[in-house]
């Protein structure tokens, strides 16, 4: 399980900076005030009204042209800065230290020895299940 939700994050963490470094633009087609067409990645076709300036058929006859064109353009990060930190000689020594002294506070037993080697049994002077007379069958 804690393998499957490493992979996972890690490949929605790749998505992210993958987007976060993508520019794209958005292309919109307008006819008056009502929005035809949006296009990403290209630009919109249009609704072919503008084609013909001279019948001017579907646009109202006081505005030449009433079809516009916008793009939105989202820039992504340009620039990534790869910040390296500067660590001295004695910060590397105790850094080391300390993770060595840390792996080796964590040092366990041997899962194969058992608890009751040194117990010493009592010896047995009389049976007790002969004494309470209870047999198992």
């Amino acid at each position: 399980m804690k393998q499957i939700s490493h992979k996972i994050i890690s490949t929605v963490l790749a998505f992210v900076v993958l987007f976060s470094t993508m520019s794209f633009t958005f292309s919109m087609h307008f006819c008056g005030d009502t929005l035809v067409e949006t296009a990403m990645f290209h630009k919109a076709d249009g609704c072919g009204m503008e084609m013909d300036k001279s019948l001017n058929e579907g646009c109202a006859i006081t505005n030449d042209n009433c079809c516009n064109d916008e793009q939105l353009v989202v820039d992504g990060q340009d620039e990534l800065q790869l910040q390296t930190a500067q660590v001295s000689f004695e910060q590397q020594i105790f850094i080391a230290s300390f993770v060595y002294s840390y792996i080796n506070l964590f040092k366990g037993l041997d899962n194969d020895v058992p608890s009751f080697l040194v117990y010493k049994s009592p010896l047995v002077t009389s049976q007790i299940f002969k004494l309470d007379e209870t047999y198992l069958i």
